[in-house]
């Protein structure tokens, strides 16, 4: 295995894990942090494209554009249902439910492309969606209504994750780097009209600075070292590479942020994992699609 690009992967999770912790420090609502991120990534990545020897972003088919400007729509949903989520509830609730969306995949390919189900992944969904029902308070009092709205906006996010990597399965002859610059762009073009940018004139230097940290390193540069290492590494160590991003996150919010999930939130979280962990376990034989998936990053 390309150890260099396993830890350049390791090192992209381990820093997008810290996203939701940095969030909080901005000062800003997630529509105009999301537009700072969307901005500093396709500037970052247009200027890392200008400093390469061979100056060209990849190839792209016309013929999937319709395709990568859905995908882009979808991304965005994406990032404003998480970053929503973040602002509503603690980043350990919030991620926990964000690492629904490779489950939600599962439960699509059943029944859009009338993909087997083994007993396994009916296991691991139902280990999921009881873990989900912790999560969401199966406690004396339930949960306050800004931690409603948290837990929906996280479950939307792994949905719009979900619907992301769907649409991204049509996209085959384009180059990932290509893809990512365009949804960048497409992303802030559609965001534009929205942001109030009346938010920034209230930040302190120390909250602009985090802000475009977010922005530079926790969208720009993850992309890059993403880029860098994906091609390198087998379908199976990327699935389990992954967990580093909800791990970070959930003890930078632990430690950090003082966040205490009470037992049953805590049983919850664990379920949730453990659902994954037996969606992407080893077996006996490779299946179609994770043969397809190693076919796609080779």
């Amino acid at each position: 295995m390309h150890q260099v690009s396993l830890l350049r992967f390791a090192l992209a999770m381990a820093i997008f894990g810290s996203v939701g912790f940095f969030s909080k420090l901005t000062g800003l609502p997630y529509i105009e942090l999301i537009a700072v991120r969307l901005l500093c990534a396709a500037l970052f990545l247009f200027v890392i494209w200008l400093f390469k020897r061979e100056r060209r972003i990849g190839s792209y088919d016309w013929r999937e554009v319709g395709m990568i400007l859905l995908c882009a729509v979808a991304n965005l949903l994406n990032w404003l249902c998480l970053f929503a989520s973040f602002e509503k509830t603690s980043v350990t609730i919030a991620i926990s439910l964000y690492h629904l969306a490779p489950l939600f995949v599962l439960i699509a390919g059943r029944f859009l492309f009338r993909e087997r189900w083994q007993s396994r992944t009916v296991f691991a969904i139902a280990l999921s969606f009881i873990g989900t029902i912790c999560i969401m308070g199966l406690k004396a009092g339930g949960f306050s209504l800004l931690d409603g709205e948290g837990i929906a906006y996280g479950m939307m996010a792994a949905l719009f994750y979900a619907v992301t990597m769907l649409l991204g399965k049509g996209v085959t002859k384009s180059s990932l780097y290509a893809v990512t610059l365009l949804q960048m762009i497409i992303g802030l073009l559609i965001l534009l009209p929205f942001v109030d940018y009346s938010a920034f004139f209230s930040l302190s230097y120390e909250q602009w600075g985090y802000s475009i940290l977010t922005g530079v390193v926790h969208t720009g540069f993850v992309y890059l070292l993403f880029f860098q290492s994906l091609r390198h590494l087998t379908a199976r160590t990327i699935s389990l590479m992954v967990f580093i991003d909800p791990a970070v996150a959930i003890l930078l919010d632990i430690l950090l942020s003082g966040f205490r999930p009470d037992r049953i939130q805590s049983a919850g979280i664990i379920l949730i994992f453990a659902g994954m962990l037996v969606s992407i376990s080893p077996r006996k034989r490779k299946t179609a699609d994770a043969l397809e998936l190693d076919k796609l990053i080779s």
